[in-house]
């Protein structure tokens, strides 16, 4: 049995897509099960808010509260946060607090060594407000990179290990930003359940454990890493104590100097010295290229689904423009009536997917570096029209990018740059009903595997395609080039009604979050679920051709029948990461993904 198919047999999650509670023993950390009943076990001092939490999602039941809520991918991560909002922080203050515990104890995903996307919905204007911090091409960068010497593409994980796919980090620079710009807490505060952990030690989760296990050689590779999950020779078990002082003393730094710290003086100096000096595989990041990162506040995109504005992160992001598409063609079609388990629901969700992503492929990329027609691909006539597509019986035989409109014409290529799974989602609501949604990463999981001052570095150069131009020879939107950044399939949302915003939610996953995400609202929206039923209810999506069907859930019983309408089907292990807050007349409700460790607390 998967890991998957393990925990979604565990929770009953789903009024369309029934999965039978058996007893939990695993649902929060499915990479190893070790037995107690509401796993509080597994990462040590919690709260009771947080391991009432953990015994909500067990039970496949929303988190409710009236005043404020966190969901978050750890629950040492989401009860820091928890505490901040209790005090009476704001949304951007208790993301701080989060952001920095999830890059201690779930390493593998996000950190300071990384970059993020934060949609801001502000409770007192009405205003959406969305800040890019993103990784940076280093100034030294070529756009050919990542090829060999005879000019082809150089293997994905031999561009991955080492300094050469390291992007400037945007992750400290955003933390700032938004707290200056949203914070109502003292900024020194916001580091103490970090340091703490760091200082005193954490408990090794069973999912960190679990993927350290599996990682081998890659983080063996460089002797920090190594030394750090490693110690003495074994990899690092779960429910052990882990510390890292030189994570802590990156804090203190933070918090004695902001972000300038960061990108100046000795941690920006390790910085470079740990890229450079990355053996078999050096890179290119300079002094320069951290003093002169800048976080950039960009439109927020938005599209029209079912009487609500689903808005998000635009360029370099394709999340929001790329989930935006999928359901404005999808607005049409009754999926309601239709319901989850209907084949006709996911032959729709697919075919609008496969569409989706054949503009994603040959338009997006940063728009400060190519032009793109960004209102064009999310226009509401360009979106209908693309949706008449769909109204045969079986499958697309093929799809190819539409023509959106835009201001000026290119012909670009087709891009097939490849997003592998990692990645974290922080959602929360303060007590002013400030919503904050927002998407972190490194990258693949454990980024570059290169270690500096105990927290690893991004592999986000890796997101840019590989080659300047498709094999037809058209130039590729999304090649590499100083300066810019790569695009990102990541997909904050704050989904509105009239105005106001009714559900906060996101996802990790690499190119798949966009599916991921789509399901999610789709769940809620359309066929009713509750924010923890949709999180968990079993993922179908299309991305590149193939139909992915979660395997070893519900989903599974559909494989054939969408073969039988013409899908390429490929049942998968699909480990998704929802943190969704639904807000409602009645308040708060908080849902974490059961296939990963997260969870929602409120108060």
């Amino acid at each position: 049995m998967t890991r998957t198919s393990l925990v979604l047999a565990l929770l009953a999650s789903s009024v369309a897509f029934p999965i039978h509670a058996q007893q939990a023993t695993d649902a929060v950390a499915p990479e190893a099960a070790t037995g107690a009943n509401d796993r509080s076990d597994a990462f040590g001092d919690l709260t009771d808010a947080a391991r009432a939490a953990l015994t909500a999602k067990v039970a496949g039941q929303p988190v409710k509260a009236k005043n404020w809520m966190v969901s978050a991918a750890n629950p040492l991560a989401a009860q820091a946060g928890a505490r901040v909002l209790e005090a009476g922080g704001s949304a951007a203050d208790a993301m701080v607090a989060v952001q920095t515990v999830l890059g201690l104890v779930e390493p593998q995903s996000s950190g300071l060594g990384g970059g993020a996307f934060l949609v801001w919905y502000d409770a007192g204007t009405g205003q959406l407000t969305t800040l890019d911090a993103r990784e940076t091409a280093p100034m030294a960068a070529t756009p050919t990179l990542f090829q060999d010497e005879s000019g082809a593409p150089l293997k994905f994980m031999a561009a991955v290990v080492g300094g050469r796919s390291v992007g400037t980090p945007g992750t400290p620079a955003l933390l700032e930003a938004a707290h200056r710009r949203w914070g109502r807490a003292n900024w020194s505060n916001l580091f103490e359940d970090a340091i703490r952990l760091a200082d005193h030690g954490f408990t090794v989760s069973p999912r960190l454990a679990g993927l350290v296990a599996t990682e081998g050689d890659a983080l063996r590779r460089y002797p920090e890493t190594s030394d750090y999950f490693f110690p003495g020779g074994q990899a690092i078990s779960a429910g052990t104590l882990l510390k890292n002082p030189d994570y802590a003393n990156v804090l203190r730094v933070l918090q004695r100097e902001g972000a300038d710290g960061f990108y100046s003086g000795p941690v920006a100096q390790d910085i470079v010295a740990a890229v450079r000096g990355a053996k078999d595989n050096p890179g290119v990041l300079s002094a320069s290229d951290l003093a002169a990162y800048r976080v950039v506040e960009r439109p927020a995109v938005c599209a029209t689904y079912r009487a609500h504005d689903v808005c998000g992160m635009g360029p370099p992001s394709s999340g929001a423009l790329t989930v935006g598409q999928i359901l404005g063609m999808l607005g049409g079609y009754d999926l309601a009536s239709l319901g989850a388990q209907n084949p006709e629901s996911w032959r729709l969700i697919g075919d609008a997917s496969r569409l989706a992503f054949a503009d994603r492929e040959r338009y997006m990329a940063d728009s400060d570096f190519v032009p793109m027609p960004t209102k064009g691909l999310v226009d509401p006539a360009y979106l209908a029209e693309r949706g008449k597509l769909l109204a045969g019986d079986d499958s697309l035989p093929e799809v190819s990018a539409g023509k959106p409109g835009w201001s000026h014409a290119m012909l670009w290529g087709r891009d097939y740059a490849l997003e592998l799974p990692s990645t974290t989602h922080i959602a929360i609501v303060d007590a002013q009903g400030n919503a904050l949604s927002m998407t972190t990463t490194i990258e693949n999981g454990f980024g570059a595997r290169v270690m500096t001052n105990g927290f690893l570095l991004n592999n986000e150069l890796t997101d840019f395609s590989f080659s300047t131009h498709d094999q037809a020879g058209y130039p590729i939107a999304n090649a590499l080039a100083p300066g810019k950044r790569p695009r990102s399939s990541m997909a904050p949302s704050i989904v509105l009604k009239d105005g106001k915003p009714v559900l906060v939610i996101g996802s990790p996953g690499g190119s798949r979050i966009i599916g991921y995400v789509a399901k999610s609202i789709i769940a809620h929206l359309d066929w009713g679920m509750d924010v923890q039923q949709a999180a968990a209810a079993p993922n179908i999506l299309s991305r590149f051709g193939p139909l992915d069907i979660e395997a070893g859930t519900p989903a599974a019983n559909l494989a054939k029948p969408m073969a039988d309408l013409g899908f390429e089907v490929n049942e998968t292990e699909l480990n998704s990461g929802i943190q969704a807050i639904a807000i409602t007349p009645d308040g708060l409700e908080g849902g974490a993904d059961p296939r990963r460790e997260g969870i929602a607390i409120g108060g």
